[in-house]
């Protein structure tokens, strides 16, 4: 018996559980390539870039983008040696266990917990309003107590778009991976095709005056809260990669489609390296174009809420705002598809090594999904979205999946030490800079939080301590194993 914190779970262990799957392996490269496309463009980049550009960065968002973009690909590398060298579901989970140690992992997990469950929560109260905007501009209106939780509408109420949609996703996710993967690639099909109708259209409404100065000279600029906060410059370049970094959420979800990936050792590298590159290219290219359409101090207002649509707005093509608005309520349908889909993963990887109870670890006969799992998600997220207001959880999610990434670079940066004859089907080359690098680009994003939501999360983690110790140490495999 091993009864230490600090246990890891062999190797073997981690090939004994890739033998006994259940699940369907159906998944091929350019299918996991997708997932990480549908779970990293969602509502953050019609939404954020105004923002950002206002408060933070001005022309030079597009800056911003590379910075948060180069953040990630530190993590993403890191993620694609484990994903390759450790093709099970769970994610970070899964290697912080086979390299740090059992507490270790476990922190991650309930980590990627909050990551998913507040991401899928958040974009479900976002995709209620984008589809009340839609309604909109056909003329349709949904009552007020309808479409509002009980405390912002001040009375009985029911956000009850956000709360049907999560069913309709649970739904999905229940009937098989080949259904939620057919029906994602086409939503990123469509969301990445309106994508580039932004930047080709609008690239034709670029004044190039709106670019100059491309990095503006720092100054301060009230924010809606009525603070005086320093902008622009590079400070205001790296601020405001700060505050874009949620948009870059979600290329890990691939590394939890593992156990569902036709060939993982080989293709998990792929998809997540190359969803991330292809969305941090399309990302720069609209914020130049939004950038270039309109005058970064004129984003104020509505046009802080849909900045694009508003640019298209100004420019005399109102039709585009009905476009814009439809792929992104499909975006976000696609996103929390992702998230409520890597939730229920890390739930059964840390199901399967006795952290949590079997229940979570159970696959439909015929199906094959977690079934049981995906539902009690899917109704817990619909409860929490269709009855209180959400906020701070952007940052929230942001924390749990920088704190992810964080682990992952140490935690592949140790095993290069510890185990260095180990296969490993991809490398990453120059791993003793890019792991310290990585290591300290998100931990300095996480510095760059706000405080409230830096100290939920903390709790949220303290909890997740208290429930390893009570239930998960004692029922571990690795307790009767050694």
């Amino acid at each position: 018996m091993n009864n230490s914190i600090w246990r890891k779970k062999p190797m073997h262990m981690f090939e004994q559980d890739m033998q006994k799957s259940e699940l369907k392996r159906v998944l091929g490269k350019w299918s996991l390539t997708a997932i990480g496309i549908g779970a990293i463009i969602g509502g953050g980049v019609f939404v954020l870039t105004g923002t950002a550009a206002h408060y933070h960065a001005g022309p030079a968002l597009a800056l911003s983008f590379v910075i948060a973009g180069i953040g990630c690909i530190f993590a993403a590398l890191c993620y694609a040696e484990f994903a390759a060298m450790l093709p099970v579901e769970g994610s970070a989970y899964a290697y912080a266990y086979g390299t740090v140690g059992e507490i270790f992992a476990w922190i991650i997990g309930w980590g990627l917990i909050l990551e998913y469950a507040m991401g899928a929560m958040t974009v479900a109260v976002s995709w209620s309003g984008y589809f009340n905007k839609l309604l909109h501009l056909f003329g349709l209106h949904l009552p007020e107590n309808l479409t509002n939780d009980p405390v912002t509408f001040g009375g009985a109420a029911v956000n009850l778009p956000a709360l049907v949609i999560v069913w309709f996703v649970t739904w999905i996710l229940v009937r098989g991976i080949k259904e939620a993967a057919s029906a994602n690639n086409l939503i990123v099909i469509l969301k990445v095709a309106v994508i580039l109708f932004v930047i080709i259209m609008g690239a034709f409404y670029i004044d190039v005056a709106n670019w100059t100065p491309f990095i503006p000279a720092e100054t301060l600029v009230e924010h809606e809260s009525g603070e005086m906060l320093p902008a622009y410059g590079w400070g205001g370049i790296i601020s405001g990669a700060s505050a874009i970094f949620f948009a870059y959420i979600g290329f890990d979800a691939v590394s939890t489609q593992a156990g569902e990936a036709i060939n993982p050792k080989k293709d998990m590298p792929f998809a997540i390296i190359a969803s991330l590159l292809i969305c941090t290219v399309l990302y720069i290219l609209v914020s130049l174009v939004l950038t270039g359409m309109m005058n970064y101090k004129d984003i104020t207002g509505d046009a802080l809420k849909a900045p694009v649509a508003f640019a298209f707005d100004q420019a005399g093509q109102p039709w585009a705002v009905f476009i814009i608005t439809a792929a992104a309520t499909a975006g976000l349908l696609s996103v929390m598809l992702v998230m409520m889909l890597g939730q229920t993963r890390v739930f059964l990887g840390m199901a399967k090594d006795g952290l949590l109870p079997k229940f979570f670890a159970e696959v439909h006969p015929t199906l094959k999904t977690p079934w049981k799992s995906t539902i009690l998600v899917g109704a817990v997220v619909s409860i929490v979205a269709g009855f209180t207001p959400i906020s701070l959880l952007g940052d929230m999610t942001s924390f749990g999946t920088l704190f992810a990434f964080t682990m992952v670079c140490l935690a592949v940066w140790i095993l290069r030490f510890r185990d260095p004859n180990r296969d490993r089907p991809f490398k990453v080359s120059g791993l003793n800079i890019i792991a310290p690098l990585g290591i300290l680009v998100n931990t300095f994003l996480i510095l760059n939080l706000g405080r409230t939501a830096q100290l939920f999360a903390l709790a949220w983690l303290l909890f997740g301590l208290l429930v390893y110790f009570l239930y998960g140490k004692p029922r571990s495999l690795l307790n009767t194993r050694e």
